[in-house]
């Protein structure tokens, strides 16, 4: 796959559902009823590990609650009353994908699973996910438990940015303390595709009998990250690596202006310098298809600015076009400040741009 239309033509997957995004603007690579309400097994996790990350100091220490103890499915056997980092109980729900740190986080950050399942959904509601709805911190079977694969992989890109979300997702090996022992428990990722490329960088494995294999993954090359999410999928390590590899071969990470390189100069009225420059302060970068034409720039700004103004101020934007979609908005920063006063006249300036100095 080398265009965004290859990429369309060519991928097919086994699953009910399936998406590819490119995480930086969301936008769909590769679809397959996408918006299809399915089960999402313990790729609930990922909201419940950001949920956890965002609302706690990762060393705090968390007493394991009664609440949390044997809890079906995949575990780590914690047991009551034995103390582990926040940082500790996120490992070991996104690594070994365990449902009584699972528990165990919901416990401590709200009091109750169904507290914390109220959190999940308010956080949701707020990501603007309509087509989710959690029962739970762990993703055991509920009918009222579920998602989409778009939904999901907009959750994802999400929480890729935090960077405590994302060390954790992408190691493969860790170890956590056994309780009152000096030995260790060790944590292996579920996520085989970790070990395929180093371009994987993560994110979640799941299963139940009714969800069938749920899989989000992410890669990364060249500036440019991909997501891939596919729900009831029995190929999914294989529909994974196709989708990840296209997504990445079709797109490109391009640097659109340097460090003022956007650069303007406006007049200021009132102020002891007669104009301001305005401009871009970081490179302007944006992930594009690789066979998108270069995007088309619009600049707004005033016609004159009235003093003072200081440096670092917003006085302007440039916003870039796809065809008519918006796709990046760049605001233009004051370079200096303006204060009030006196202006030179044009006499004035002109000697001053002569000899130098100020002119009295």
């Amino acid at each position: 796959c080398t265009t965004v239309a290859a990429t369309k033509a060519t991928l097919s997957t086994s699953a009910k559902a399936a998406i590819l995004i490119e995480a930086s603007t969301g936008k769909s690579i590769y679809e397959h009823n996408a918006d299809m309400r399915l089960p999402m097994a313990s790729t609930t996790k990922i909201m419940t590990a950001l949920i956890a990350i965002e609302s706690c100091k990762m060393d705090e220490i968390v007493t394991v609650a009664s609440g949390a103890v044997g809890i079906e499915g995949s575990s780590v056997y914690l047991q009551a009353g034995e103390n582990l980092s926040m940082e500790d109980l996120v490992y070991a729900l996104m690594l070994e994908s365990a449902n009584d740190a699972a528990a165990a986080i919901a416990i401590e950050v709200a009091g109750s699973i169904e507290v914390f399942a109220d959190l999940m959904n308010e956080r949701a509601a707020q990501f603007g996910l309509k087509n989710t709805h959690f029962t739970n911190p762990h993703g055991l079977d509920n009918e009222n438990h579920y998602t989409t694969a778009r939904d999901l992989a907009l959750l994802t890109a999400y929480a890729m940015q935090n960077e405590e979300f994302a060390k954790i997702v992408s190691t493969y090996k860790h170890t956590i303390p056994l309780p009152g022992k000096s030995g260790v428990r060790l944590l292996l990722n579920h996520n085989r595709l970790l070990r395929t490329s180093n371009e994987i960088i993560g994110v979640k494995t799941g299963f139940t009998k009714k969800s069938g294999r749920c899989l989000v993954t992410a890669a990364r090359r060249d500036g440019v990250t991909v997501i891939a999410v596919t729900l009831s999928d029995p190929n999914d390590w294989r529909d994974h690596i196709a989708m990840l590899t296209c997504g990445l071969d079709s797109y490109e990470c391009r640097k659109l202006a340097d460090v003022g390189e956007l650069s303007f100069v406006a007049p200021v009225v009132g102020g002891d310098h007669g104009f301001v420059v305005i401009e871009n302060d970081e490179p302007v970068t944006i992930c594009m298809p690789i066979d998108a034409p270069r995007p088309r720039r619009v600049v707004y700004m005033n016609r004159f600015y009235y003093a003072p103004i200081s440096a670092g101020d917003v006085l302007g934007i440039v916003e870039f076009y796809d065809g008519d979609d918006l796709i990046l908005e760049v605001p233009l920063i004051a370079k200096t400040g303006v204060g009030t006063g006196k202006q030179k006249n044009w006499f004035e300036r002109f000697i001053s741009s002569i000899f130098g100095g100020d002119v009295k």
